[in-house]
């Protein structure tokens, strides 16, 4: 069952991160640039998740690159509302 929720979280971050940054290539607000590129990273981080607990559970420890990731895309969209204004 596992395995099923993370596909699905995975598929979704993935989904947003394509209509934002499909937005922004529309309408050029750096906004969805960064909170695309926030999505993007936390589908990665989906992906190493789906990697350590479904695909390697006892072979390898991805803990901290699923940190580095989750931290990485936190900072993206941080970046992104601070740094632009309207």
């Amino acid at each position: 069952m596992g395995e099923l929720i993370y596909t699905l979280c995975m598929l979704t971050s993935l989904a947003c991160a394509w209509l934002l940054i499909g937005s922004y290539r529309r309408t050029r607000h750096r906004l969805l640039f960064w909170s695309g590129a926030c999505f993007a990273v936390m589908t990665l981080n989906n992906f190493l998740l789906l990697l350590d607990k479904v695909v390697f559970p006892t072979q390898v420890d991805l803990l901290p690159a699923r940190q580095i990731s989750a931290l990485l895309a936190c900072l993206l969209l941080l970046v992104g509302l601070i740094y632009e204004k309207e």
